[in-house]
């Protein structure tokens, strides 16, 4: 026993210290109780197999799918509109946000998903961002005690209770712990927060690294040379490969690219396919083609083939009203720039051969601040000039590692990840509520339901590829939680747990269970000010149990005091991945952190040890 509270104390000061990464900290504490044969090799790996594992990859993998959908940041946008008129109802509708987001999606995710949209609001309607983000990162802890799979505390404590033989937490059993929480916390924060609007003003990042796709549809006004035209049935150039039809050499314009709508009877499930017009591209009924090229050259080529133009302006004036609806989760644009020892200096674009050996269109060329957008096939290239290209993402990632006349700027695959999905939206939402209701009703275990719906979102096309679906996994906390559960076996092995919790109801249980949960809820409290909340979590839940077993009352209270504690905790700007996450933006101090964080993590220390009995009676 003494051996497993050394291991574990130089362990949780390890993590204090913070100077080296959690996961491999904790792989070596474990691999320690393993040679020490503390922990026999199957209880070591064990944690690799638990269910509170696979169900966190499980839910990083459904909040990724809705982010990667944009259905998270749609709904986020919608409602936070209706707060620009009013400061107080801004604040109340971020804080009411970003706890609705955080009960179903990881806190990280939530508030990474939201702090660019609350300082571009904040900054629009010309108030101080400071006041609104510390604020949102406490919501998202709030957010995380509404729903079982909210946080990961609540995940550990079920998994303890169950271990012990008690019935597991029900989906929404934390609900109204959640709620008073969030009650509290906005009304204590709307008056507190304005000691943060006495600080610096919010500076905005300037800094940029790339373009967006739409940023170079703008720059390059490829909106004013792109046209959308639909195929009818009696269009002659159906059914036959574009290499058959020779459009850029009879009409001097290029297809770009192709979509066409699947299931066109079910909106919600509908599926849109768009891909790269290469040589052996095939049009059918009803495609929408995108055509570069000048209005005239466009025109005749519609006439001729019978197409019609989809924005009736362009036809009429000769505008363009085309308005961004191009879609770059698959095919994306970027801008690559020639260098001096290229070969393909004075070459003809056509010459280049990026549309052979990579499927890749050149749209544009700016060279010394002028555009060249028109009839650019014969257009020969330049040292310096910079190349507007198109391309399915995967081969402009291909040609950047490959091509070295060339230097593509940015990062063509990272530049893919930020764009979102937008027609998978609909799916993404349906087995996010198909998985609240299995786990609600208990249709299936838990960990199925998450597991089943993680498959679900990858093979609906939730993500842009398997790949995609696996880097949403952060697997630095994957790896910590697997290796720091087994830790509970240990020190329940060693009986450590046992002479903790004997102790601690030996020295107050006289004082009756409400001393008892004040000593566990202010002890967690405690040890997350300096040690993660979920290694806190795991070490406290069997303690909890065992303790409130010696007292015989129900586990329940103490269990959910030691999760609320550990979720909650506010003093500090590294307890918890969302206060992290905000420091940054909002130059936030560890001074901030105790002056606003710390009065309202004592206030909840107070409410939750007269609550929680009432709530869950002992």
């Amino acid at each position: 026993m003494v051996i497993t509270i050394i291991i574990l104390i130089i362990l949780g000061a390890f993590l204090a210290w913070g100077k080296f990464r959690s996961d491999i900290v904790t792989m070596l504490a474990l691999m320690s109780l393993t040679v020490l044969d503390i922990l026999t090799p199957q209880e070591a790996i064990a944690g690799f197999s638990n269910p509170v594992v696979l169900m966190l990859a499980g839910m990083f993998i459904v909040a990724g799918g809705i982010n990667q959908t944009g259905l998270a940041k749609k709904l986020s946008i919608r409602l936070l509109q209706w707060g620009r008129k009013s400061e107080l109802w801004l604040f109340v509708l971020v804080m009411l946000v970003t706890a609705l987001l955080s009960s179903f999606m990881s806190n990280y995710g939530t508030v990474a998903l939201l702090l660019p949209i609350i300082v571009s609001m904040t900054r629009e309607a010309d108030l101080n961002a400071r006041r609104f983000l510390m604020p949102m990162a406490f919501a998202a802890s709030m957010g995380g005690m509404m729903t079982l799979i909210g946080a990961p505390p609540n995940l550990i404590v079920n998994e303890a209770l169950i271990d012990a033989h008690f019935k597991g937490l029900d989906f929404f059993t934390v609900l109204p712990v959640g709620i008073i929480l969030l009650v509290i916390g906005i009304i204590f924060l709307w008056f507190r927060s304005t000691y943060l609007e006495k600080s610096n003003r919010d500076k905005q990042a300037a800094e940029r690294h790339t373009k967006s796709p739409q940023e170079l549809i703008k720059e390059y006004q490829l909106s004013d040379n792109l046209y959308r035209l639909q195929v009818p049935e009696e269009s002659p150039i159906l059914h036959t490969p574009l290499r058959d039809l020779a459009i850029t050499n009879r009409y001097n314009v290029t297809i770009v690219e192709i979509r066409n709508y699947q299931s066109p009877t079910d909106k919600i499930l509908k599926s849109v396919s768009h891909y790269f017009a290469n040589a052996d591209s095939i049009l059918h009924v009803d495609d929408l083609i995108y055509v570069e090229g000048s209005f005239d050259d466009v025109n005749r080529f519609a006439d001729e083939n019978n197409l019609v133009f989809v924005d009736t302006k362009q036809a009429e004036n000769k505008i363009m009203a085309f308005d961004s609806d191009m879609m770059f989760d698959e095919i994306g644009v970027a801008e690559a720039v020639v260098l001096s020892s290229s070969k393909l200096v004075n070459r003809q674009v056509k010459e280049s051969g990026f549309r052979r050996r990579y499927q890749i269109n050149i749209l544009g060329i700016k060279r010394q601040g002028e555009y060249i957008l028109h009839q650019i096939q014969h257009e020969k290239i330049h040292a310096g000039d910079s190349l507007l290209i198109q391309g399915a993402w995967a081969n402009m990632n291909e040609m950047a590692s490959e091509e070295l006349d060339l230097v593509i700027v940015g990062q063509p695959m990272q530049e893919a990840n930020k764009v979102v999905l937008e027609h998978k939206a609909g799916i993404s939402a349906l087995i996010l509520f198909a998985m609240i209701i299995s786990m609600a009703f208990k249709i299936l275990p838990n960990v199925t339901s998450v597991l089943v719906a993680a498959l679900l979102m990858i093979i609906t096309g939730c993500f842009r590829n398997v790949e995609t679906a696996y880097k949403s996994i952060r697997w630095q906390n994957i790896v910590f939680f697997a290796a720091m559960l087994p830790m509970a076996t240990a020190m329940d092995k060693t009986g450590a747990s046992a002479t903790i919790s004997h102790g601690l109801v030996s020295f107050i249980g006289s004082l009756g269970p409400h001393a008892v949960l004040a000593a566990l809820y202010i002890a967690t409290s405690l040890f997350t000010l300096f040690v993660s909340n979920a290694a806190t979590v795991i070490i406290f839940a069997p303690i909890a149990i065992q303790s409130a077993v010696a007292l015989n009352v129900s586990p329940y209270t103490f269990v959910l005091a030691v999760a609320t504690a550990g979720v909650m905790c506010l003093a500090s700007p590294y307890a918890t991945p969302p206060n992290s996450l905000v420091v940054p933006s909002g130059h936030y101090t560890y001074s901030d952190f105790i002056k606003v964080g710390l009065p309202l993590q004592l206030i909840y220390v107070i409410v939750m040890i007269f609550a929680l009995p009432l709530l869950y009676p002992f």
